[in-house]
């Protein structure tokens, strides 16, 4: 298992980029969060087996239909074992 930091930037608020997150990350079997920042970014951190982290990652550079992601930045984070995929902020 491996969890990663991720921060998509562009116009991705206001176009259910979290909720559209969320239904991916349960198809991938991905543990985690998302949230919306003041910045107007997306912001999460998701956790799986590596396979799983490398097409939540693909998903999360396009985004769902009608956002425009301009950029993503991810750093690695120690696995926690958590469970489960939230919507929080």
């Amino acid at each position: 298992m491996i969890r990663m930091h991720v921060t998509v930037h562009g116009f991705v608020q206001a176009v259910g980029f979290r909720y559209s997150a969320r239904i991916e990350a349960h198809r991938l079997g991905i543990s985690g969060w998302i949230r919306n920042r003041s910045d107007g970014a997306v912001e999460a951190e998701i956790e799986g087996e590596p396979a799983a982290i490398s097409a939540m990652l693909g998903w999360l550079d396009d985004g769902p239909p009608g956002a425009e992601v301009t950029s993503i930045s991810t750093s690695d984070l120690p696995p926690t074992g958590e469970r489960g995929f939230r919507v929080t902020g």
